[in-house]
This record gives C-alpha cells, structure tokens and sequence, in this order.
C-alpha cells in the first residue's frame, strides 16, 4: 500500500512540474511583446467608460506607431520617449470627459493571467506593459497588445514581429503543446482492459 501511495504522489508530482513547462513559443513570446494595460479609477459606470475613452484616444494616436519596430527592444526605445505625451493624452482626453483625475504612465515588467480575445489568446506570464493608470486605480482593467498592434485588429495577421511558433501559441491550434502520457498508467490500462 505505501508502495502504491507513493507511485501516485510521484505521479501527481511529475504531472504538476509538466503542467508548468512552457508550452513551445511560451517563452519567447513574453520577450516579443508589450502589453498596454489601463486601469480604471473605480468600477462606477462613469469609471469605466473614462477608462474606455483614455484606451481609445491612446490607441488612435499610439496604436500604429510601432508598426514599423521590428523587435520589442526597438518597440521599447520608440516608445520610452512617449510616457509624457501618453500621460498628457490620456491627462487632456479625462479633463475634456470633466474628470480631474491623475493619471500615471509607466513601462515595466508585469504579470498577467492567461488572456483570451476574440480570434488569439496569450498565455499567464510576466510581459513588458505600457500601464495607464487613472486615479485610484482601484477599477477592473483592460488590455490587449500594443506591439505587435494586435489592440486595433482582432482578426490576428501575421507580421515578420512574431514567429510562427508564436503565432501557433497565440491561435490555440495546439502545435507544439506538450502531451503528458505515463507508462504505468498505460500499461494498468492495458491490464485491466484485458
């Protein structure tokens, strides 16, 4: 019986180490793109729909400028030097909606959950993130990609800033993941099926 119990905490234990692994492109992805997140002061209505305003008037002005980046670092310098026009921006957009609050910019590491959107989704990890936050930002959040500019097209084109393998991840089509299969278990299966 000890015997059987400690094969199953092995098991469980070998399972839970895979389940961490990266799946292929995983790791890469997280030095290949910069997330935009906004947080919103409170969740009022009001709150949201300012946060709302602020993504629209960044994306529009902000969105395509780093199309022509062709790596995250290059997207990274370009962006660097817009933190006070961004501030301004989204600063200007509240003050025009009557709303006086701060608002603070900043480019950092952060971590996110796994993210799902309409054609792509990317995975839980720390990402580099253009973060907007206004007032308090004690509101619920929203984000997407910045570079690649996937924020303004969600139908997910290819471009030279991703690999194929990335792409895959972000597509879900399952290349690359791995399957987790144990011997033992097969082979009880094969047992008792007999």
């Amino acid at each position: 019986m000890k015997h059987t119990a400690r094969l199953i905490i092995c098991l469980l234990l070998c399972t839970l180490v895979i389940a961490a692994l990266p799946v292929s492109g995983e790791e890469e992805i997280y030095h290949d793109v910069i997330r935009l997140h906004i947080i919103a002061a409170s969740d009022s209505e009001r709150d949201q729909s300012l946060k709302l305003l602020v993504r629209d008037a960044v994306l529009e002005r902000y969105g395509s400028a780093l199309t022509s980046c062709p790596t995250r670092d290059a997207a990274r310098t370009a962006l660097e030097p817009l933190l006070p026009e961004v501030e301004t921006l989204a600063r200007e957009t509240l003050i025009q909606a009557g709303c006086d609050a701060p608002v603070t910019v900043t480019l950092g590491e952060e971590t996110y959950p796994t993210r799902d959107y309409e054609t792509f989704s990317l995975p839980a990890g720390k990402y580099l993130s253009l973060r907007i936050l206004i007032g308090d930002a004690a509101g619920h959040n929203w984000w997407c990609v910045l570079y690649p500019p996937l924020c303004l097209d969600t139908a997910l084109e290819e471009s030279s800033q991703l690999t194929d393998a990335e792409y895959g991840l972000l597509r879900g089509n399952n290349q690359g993941k791995y399957s987790v299969k144990f011997k033992v278990l097969e082979l009880l299966e094969e047992l008792f099926s007999q």
